[in-house]
This record gives C-alpha cells, sequence and structure tokens, in this order.
C-alpha cells in the first residue's frame, strides 16, 4: 500500500522541497524532508525510507557522493534530481547508484510518475524483499531481524553484514569481500569484520561460543550456516528452549537503529 511506503527528500531548495513533499503526501506517501547531506544519512539511519530523492547539488556534500553511500546500504531506491542533463552527467548519477535521474526543471506530474514507476519496479523486481529461513528471518523492506520468533535489534552495520552473508547463500566470503560488500566506506583493517562478528553474533546465537548461524571458515572468514538456507533448522530448534536457564520471551518489535 502507498500509505506504508516511506519516501525522503533530500533538497537544499526549501521551495521545492516542500513542494515536492507536499505531492507526495497528496498521493498517499510518508514523506521525511533533509536540507543536506548530512541530515539526508541521519533520516536514512532513522527512518529507513523506500525510496530517497536526491538533488546532485547540496549545501554541504555532492549528491552523487550520498547515492554511493546509499547504494552500498543495499537499499532503497533512488531518484536524483540535477539541473545538469549532459549525457556524461546522467551517466555518472546511474552509475553512482541512482535508480532513475529527472533534470531540472521538470513537471509535477512527471515527477509523481517516475516515483510510481519506480515502485513498480521495486514490486516487480525478481529480488527477494524478505528472506526466510524458518528460524532466521529477514525483513530487507523494513530492515528487521527475527530468531526463533524473537525481533533482534541490530545497527546498520550489523544488518548490512547480515545480509551480505545471506546473499552468498552458504558460500565462504573473506573478510577482504564482506569489507568490499558490507561496509559504505573503504576500510583497510581487515579485522574489524571479527568485531561485528562478534557483535552480532552476541545479538543473534544461542551461544555465541558456538555459534550456529554465522559460522567461522578456516583460513577464509565467515558464513551464514549452509543448512538454515536450505531449512534444516534442527540445531536452532534444539537450542532455543531456554537462555541462562529462563524461557526466552519475544522481544518487542524493534527497528534497525
Amino acid at each position: 500500500m502507498v500509505g506504508t511506503i516511506c519516501i525522503s527528500i533530500v533538497e537544499g531548495n526549501p521551495h521545492l522541497r516542500s513542494l515536492l513533499g507536499w505531492h507526495l503526501q497528496q498521493s498517499g506517501y510518508i514523506v521525511k524532508q533533509s536540507a543536506n547531506f548530512q541530515q539526508g544519512i541521519d533520516v536514512f539511519n532513522r527512518y529507513q525510507p523506500t525510496l530517497v530523492i536526491i538533488d546532485s547539488n547540496l549545501p554541504d556534500g555532492d549528491g552523487l557522493e550520498l547515492c554511493r553511500w546509499l547504494y552500498q546500504q543495499h537499499k532503497p531506491l533512488i531518484l536524483l534530481l540535477s539541473a545538469r542533463d549532459t549525457e556524461p552527467d546522467i551517466v555518472a548519477g546511474l552509475k553512482a547508484g541512482a535508480d532513475d535521474y529527472l533534470t531540472k526543471p521538470f513537471g509535477m506530474q512527471e515527477f509523481l510518475a517516475r516515483i510510481e514507476a519506480l515502485i513498480r519496479r521495486m514490486r516487480a523486481s525478481s529480488i527477494p524483499l524478505y528472506l526466510d529461513y524458518h528460524e532466521l528471518k529477514i525483513d530487507l523492506v523494513q530492515r528487521r531481524v527475527q530468531v526463533r520468533g524473537n525481533f533482534i535489534e541490530l545497527t546498520p552495520q550489523e544488518f548490512s553484514l547480515l545480509y551480505v552473508l545471506a546473499q552468498a547463500e552458504g558460500s565462504p566470503l573473506s573478510r577482504s569481500e564482506l569489507l568490499r560488500r558490507a561496509w559504505p566506506d573503504a576500510i583497510d583493517n581487515p579485522r574489524t569484520i571479527d568485531t561485528h562478528v562478534l557483535s552480532l553474533r552476541k545479538k543473534i546465537e544461542f551461544n555465541p561460543r558456538q555459534p550456529d548461524v554465522v559460522q567461522t571458515v578456516r583460513n577464509v572468514g565467515y558464513r551464514l550456516n549452509p543448512s538454515i538456507i536450505n531449512g534444516d533448522n534442527r540445531s536452532l530448534l534444539d537450542t532455543s528452549k531456554t537462555r541462562n536457564g529462563k524461557n526466552h520471551q519475544s522481544l518487542a518489535e524493534v527497528s534497525v537503529n
């Protein structure tokens, strides 16, 4: 439903930002507005919008850099707005991660049609929006994780790490590959992965010292337990009875910070 779709507008021009926001709200979308690069990142981390509209020329940064950062998060759809209308500019925007490119000035009907087309593309995409491994469920739209019926609160980076491991479908990934695919910025220390894996295990494993979900592959890196991918969750079911001698109660549903 349209009313459940959150759209973020990152636009430095307050009049255009308000105008776009008003029309989107009239169309039934949930709208969050940002005036600059940093606010755009903050809004994304807080609300996890389905689609982000970005002006290519922001007051405190390049809109293409924000596109690249969002693209690394494996979400969301991106519509880039720009007064630059040459072919190299359009190609650069699409290569930065934009799903569509709209040149200024533009008509409101065309703008809304582009939004509707992007939403339709998302719904028709063959890329799954929800991964269900029985005991492990990953909602790629709401960016939520459920383990043994419990919603687990993950940081954006922990979620990205788990998502990349799930994409590999049980195949092991090296630390360097995980850094390349799951981290928005270049990091020189592959051991950063170990720290985040440890943190992730503390949240999703019954026994982090004997992990069932995220497994270490000696001399390679990490993988998601193939038995989870294949639907054989007996080991997880066996360990889901109690935790620290107490019943493992369902947590309140929370979203990624």
